[in-house]
């Protein structure tokens, strides 16, 4: 299977691990890249640079809430596979606004299932074998962990605890019981907290990095103590084309990066990288940790999540590359050099340029 040329639809592909998946495809293989994308706020074709003109990628700015749409660009584009990653991510949006997130990855991955399994059904018995649903979820479907050595396992109990993480797992049970009542050749990915370039700074590492270099406070939800598993993006996005290719059709994979740490340390960890990195300080910044404070923690707030990634490991060889210390210096320099990339997103300015760099809407 690897060595055929695929057609790869990825559903926000504009996104931040959707981008970066669509980067390492177009950089490093041959097939052929679909990016299906909404363009929300969150989603930015600045992401991308350097694919304009590429003969192996298109964009059609199309929402997957728009099933009429969705098989357009099915029939159109004849995909091989396809990797859904559109999703509304942001737990404190969900928390202020659950509805977007109703529509986005509940209705929309129904409305992608079906194209899907239409598409599918249509085809021959070589493509059919071929075809392959991955669907890229997240941990945060499995709530958190009480033990401080339990990790999460492919068959961990659902438990989600905010409206972001509750949609997830709807979407994560609906896409299983496509494979299962209509024989859907469906893969599912659960990942860890995702770091590294081209992150949208309401996040917390871009978040604290960007307002530390602007001598912002640095905010903490409670004491800082919730633990979570860092994987560098461009490491996971390696992971879900080796799920995709060589995984068992049916199967969950989940994939971590062996890198659990609290808040407080991670935003620490970022402190002490500018103070090597960037030692030209704004005014009145003595030390970069100073301006660390801590805020009213959110409402449902996870305290644990870590990932036992044995099964992918183990069945299909991958291990991610970056530790989290080489990975968090890849990312600090990354923000420091790519300062017209993150002010642009800041000023909202990236937005007026979105839909000249689409195709025309189908």
């Amino acid at each position: 299977m690897q060595r055929i040329l695929l057609r790869i639809l990825i559903t926000g592909g504009a996104g931040f691990i959707g981008s970066a998946l669509v980067r390492h495809l177009t950089r490093y293989t041959d097939h052929y890249v679909v990016n299906v994308d909404k363009l929300t706020y969150a989603g930015n074709l600045e992401s991308l640079p350097g694919l304009d003109g590429n003969e192996n990628y298109t964009f059609e700015h199309v929402d997957i809430c728009d099933l009429s749409k969705l098989e357009q660009v099915f029939s159109q584009y004849q995909p091989t596979m396809v990797m859904h990653l559109a999703a509304e991510s942001h737990v404190d949006r969900s928390i202020d606004g659950p509805a977007d997130f109703i529509a986005t990855n509940i209705i929309g991955t129904f409305n992608l299932l079906e194209a899907s399994r239409r598409y599918y059904h249509s085809l021959d018995a070589p493509m059919q074998k071929l075809f392959r649903f991955h669907h890229i979820s997240t941990d945060e479907v499995y709530g958190d962990l009480e033990g401080e050595d339990d990790l999460f396992v492919e068959t961990t109990p659902y438990a989600p605890s905010s409206p972001y993480s509750a949609t997830k797992a709807s979407s994560d049970h609906l896409v299983r019981a496509w494979g299962r009542t209509y024989g859907l050749p469906i893969l599912v990915t659960n990942c860890s907290n995702n770091y590294g370039p081209y992150h949208f700074p309401e996040k917390l590492i871009p978040h604290i990095i960007l307002n530390a270099l602007q001598a912002k406070p640095l905010p903490i939800y409670g004491d800082g103590q919730q633990i979570r598993d860092w994987l560098y993006v461009e490491d996971h996005a390696k992971a879900l084309v080796k799920v995709l290719t060589e995984g068992t059709v049916g199967e969950t994979y989940n994939i971590g990066g062996y890198n659990a740490k609290t808040n407080l340390s991670v935003v620490e960890a970022i402190c002490d990288l500018l103070e090597e990195l960037a030692p030209n300080k704004p005014d009145g910044v003595c030390y970069y940790r100073d301006l660390i404070s801590f805020v009213k923690d959110r409402p449902g707030h996870d305290a644990r999540y870590a990932i036992d990634g044995s099964k992918i490991k183990r069945e299909l060889g991958w291990v991610p590359e970056q530790t989290f210390e080489t990975g968090l210096r890849k990312t600090v320099q990354w923000y420091l050099d790519n300062e017209f990339w993150w002010s642009r997103v800041i000023s909202g300015s990236y937005q007026l340029r979105r839909l000249g760099e689409a195709n025309e809407p189908i």
